[in-house]
């Protein structure tokens, strides 16, 4: 405006600006900064999480905020998830189980698999991970140096107990799962097996998905230098994978939230009655 000598209301017409621009400072949310320094500390805590997965954790810490705003200060802070490897085939669409047999509620289908791991000296353990495919809730991981037929139905055992017995069970074909006594015993509970195709990782896709995520975001960024040390790490894993962990196929909600019934205590005009839990 100085240079061609022209006034500030025709500069901003023939820009189409309007004038108040040239005069409001842009101020910043009063806010920005404590959402900025949480933001950058849930991404360095969960490195493996967008800013989608962030922003469910935001909004269930207290934050009122939505997705935009949350990668608006993503990009700007320069934060990213590191590359994955490539994806390994197709998960779902291979004429598989996991299309024949899809779950439809809660105790429908439980699935199971192994994965193994190495402590600090080399020694190997592998563990025991089963999952409710239809809430997507990881129902227990057993970790020991060796699992056999036995530990599996010691472990489905304590969770029909506590669970009920589901419709099916899936797994793949290892010796643990088809071991004739593995098989009879969940017939004998009225319980169905679900076996998928040899060489066919993909028909347990919903199994080998959890596997994927423990390995992505735990076991590989942790040094066990005991086995009593993985179990309780591990474990305080699952426990925030249930309970804390946006899960992307349920909303961004976890799997089974934690939920705490506030008790009233009673008013001293009112008589005692026993607290019903």
């Amino acid at each position: 405006m100085a240079k061609l000598g022209v006034s500030e209301r025709l500069a901003c017409r023939v820009l189409g600006q309007h004038r108040s621009t040239q005069r409001k400072v842009p101020v910043g949310r009063a806010d920005e900064a404590g959402l900025t320094a949480d933001i950058i500390e849930l991404a360095t805590r969960y490195g493996r999480y967008g800013y989608r997965r962030i922003t469910a954790l935001l909004q269930a810490s207290g934050w009122v905020v939505n997705v935009k705003r949350v990668e608006r200060i993503w990009r700007r802070e320069g934060l990213k998830v590191p590359s994955k490897q490539p994806k390994k085939g197709r998960l779902w669409f291979n004429g598989g189980s996991c299309l024949r047999l899809r779950p439809e509620h809660p105790n429908h289908v439980w699935s199971y698999n192994f994965v193994e791991d190495r402590t600090h000296n080399g020694r190997k353990f592998r563990m025991l991970n089963v999952i409710d495919e239809f809430t997507r809730e990881c129902l227990a991981i057993r970790i020991d140096r060796k699992l056999n037929s036995t530990a599996v139905i010691d472990v489905l055992t304590d969770l029909f107990v506590l669970r009920g017995v589901p419709s099916h069970i899936r797994s793949d074909n290892g010796p643990e799962f088809i071991a004739k006594a593995v098989r009879d015993w969940i017939t004998a509970v009225g319980a169905r097996t679900a076996f998928i195709a040899p060489g066919s990782p993909w028909e347990n896709g919903y199994c080998e998905s959890f596997n994927s995520k423990l390995r992505d975001e735990l076991l590989d960024g942790e040094i066990f230098y005991s086995l009593a040390e993985a179990r309780i790490v591990i474990e305080d894993w699952r426990r925030h994978y249930n309970t804390e962990r946006p899960h992307s196929a349920l909303g961004y909600k976890p799997p089974a939230p934690a939920v705490i019934v506030p008790q009233v205590p009673p008013t001293s005009n009112a008589p005692n009655r026993p607290t019903m839990h």
